[in-house]
């Protein structure tokens, strides 16, 4: 797998990949495909693929350790940036089609409902990760500030959750929340599991060296 993932297409591949969603947006915004109420189809989709991309980010790192695959690690700055460039588009779209760009209407309305300020809030903590992501960012910061401000991640994935969580509440459908929480759960289980399994392996006393047999003279 190691292979393939190295292979000088696989990370073009993924770029291509990782824009489709987008295109399709685009292409249906241009055919009339977006449905009855265009503009909430292309906020929510965009919202639900930030969210998406979230999770493909946090699972990097459990699928690179159980299926061996280092080279998994080669796309997670490429994965996050699409994250990050999901949810710029997700913002733009309610500043614009909901909001008209009235920039005091919307810190209004950022203030007077909590889902959009959770929602905001997320995408404020996901700003300074996009804009360290890159090798400059990490020795400039060194590498243990660098870690502590990407662990952000998690906390953005619940801000993510919650936003989602109350923009379905309005519906009563909570089916997909349940499914993206579900997700992130086992994701940050896992790190959690693996985390305290290194602990137990550093706290055992290691073996005493088995002193060398003494050369007879």
């Amino acid at each position: 797998m190691n292979k393939l993932l190295m292979h000088p297409a696989a990370k073009p591949l993924v770029f291509v990949l990782s824009l489709l969603p987008f295109a399709w947006l685009v292409y249906g915004a241009f055919t009339d495909g977006l449905g009855a109420n265009p503009a909430e189809h292309l906020i929510r989709s965009t919202g639900d693929w930030t969210l998406r991309f979230i999770c493909i980010v946090l699972a990097v790192t459990p699928l690179r350790v159980i299926a061996k695959a280092n080279a998994l690690a080669r796309f997670r700055r490429m994965l996050g940036l699409f994250a990050y460039f999901y949810v710029v588009v997700h913002l733009l779209s309610y500043s614009l089609f909901d909001m008209g760009f009235d920039i005091p209407e919307i810190a209004k309305d950022i203030a007077k409902r909590p889902f959009i300020l959770v929602g905001f809030t997320a995408f404020v903590l996901l700003t300074p990760l996009a804009a360290t992501s890159f090798n400059r960012a990490i020795k400039a910061l060194g590498a243990k500030r660098w870690q502590a401000l990407h662990r952000l991640v998690y906390v953005i994935a619940g801000l993510g959750l919650l936003h989602f969580f109350w923009m379905r509440a309005g519906k009563n459908d909570f089916a997909e929340v349940f499914v993206y929480a579900a997700i992130v759960a086992v994701l940050l289980g896992w790190r959690v599991w693996n985390f305290a399994n290194k602990k137990r392996a550093q706290q055992q006393p290691r073996p005493a060296p088995v002193a060398r047999a003494q050369r007879s003279a």
